[in-house]
């Protein structure tokens, strides 16, 4: 398994500490306020928005609160003033990185992110220097204890889905964006139970790297992932299965 796929099946067992200091509620209504904010507030019409939604979902938010968060969107309730910034750049070892944040401060945003990659060895680039490394798509987590890989196979690939993969305890789901709410709510009308789903940059290829070098890019991902503005971030790193555990034991 890639690296960075392994980095985001270990953090989705951490998830339920990171619910509870809200911080991955407060992502993702940031996401439907500004997919509602871009598209309107009909999620049939709205791509952006329905891939937020389902993302909300799948992580347990209360209807209510996906509501709110749409109302926030078209103007309907009071909502801060969020804008989306994107940094590029590079860990160590050469290791590409794209940084997304959705911010009520941009200069105090870029400040957190530049000390971050300055901290851990890393390089602040310009925009479009790795983002052409990267291909979008739709990934869902699945629990392999709550399904069958032939029923999963048949469900998500009569809905639209490219791939799909096992490795350990879990199968992961690969789409186009397009067509990722259809197979997550596709998978859910079948009675399949989702642990994660979002549309994220997945690297083309990948980057190796070992020893320090390994700790001190997964801990600048690491830092940078705790960002309050920090939606999300996509690196191609590959590191060795025993340094990422260690550093996320160490967290």
């Amino acid at each position: 398994m890639s690296g960075h796929n392994k980095w985001s099946s270990i953090k989705h067992k951490k998830a339920a500490v990171d619910a509870k200091r809200g911080r991955i509620f407060t992502r993702l209504i940031r996401e439907i306020v500004m997919a509602a904010r871009e598209g309107g507030g009909d999620i049939n019409g709205n791509s952006r928005l329905r891939n937020a939604v389902a993302a909300a979902r799948a992580a347990n938010m209360p209807s209510k609160n996906i509501e709110n968060a749409i109302k926030k969107g078209t103007g309907e309730l009071e909502g801060e003033e969020i804008v989306e910034v994107t940094y590029e750049g590079y860990g160590p070892g050469g290791v590409a990185i794209i940084v997304n944040t959705q911010t009520d401060n941009s200069n105090r945003t870029t400040a957190e992110v530049r000390h971050a990659f300055s901290k851990h060895n890393g390089n602040l680039g310009n925009v479009g220097c790795v983002s052409f490394l990267f291909d979008r798509k739709g990934i869902i987590e699945v629990d392999a204890a709550t399904t069958t890989e032939e029923k999963l196979m048949e469900v998500g690939l009569e809905a639209g889905a490219e791939d799909i993969t096992q490795d350990g305890d879990s199968f992961t789901v690969t789409t186009d964006p397009k067509d990722f709410s259809a197979v997550n709510d596709a998978l859910a009308k079948a009675g399949i139970a989702v642990t994660s789903a979002e549309v994220r940059l997945i690297p083309q290829t990948t980057t190796r790297v070992e020893g320090r070098q390994a700790e001190q890019c997964l801990k600048l991902i690491q830092h940078l992932e705790e960002l309050d503005d920090v939606s999300s971030v996509a690196a191609n790193f590959e590191v060795d299965d025993d340094v990422m555990e260690r550093v996320m034991a160490a967290a």
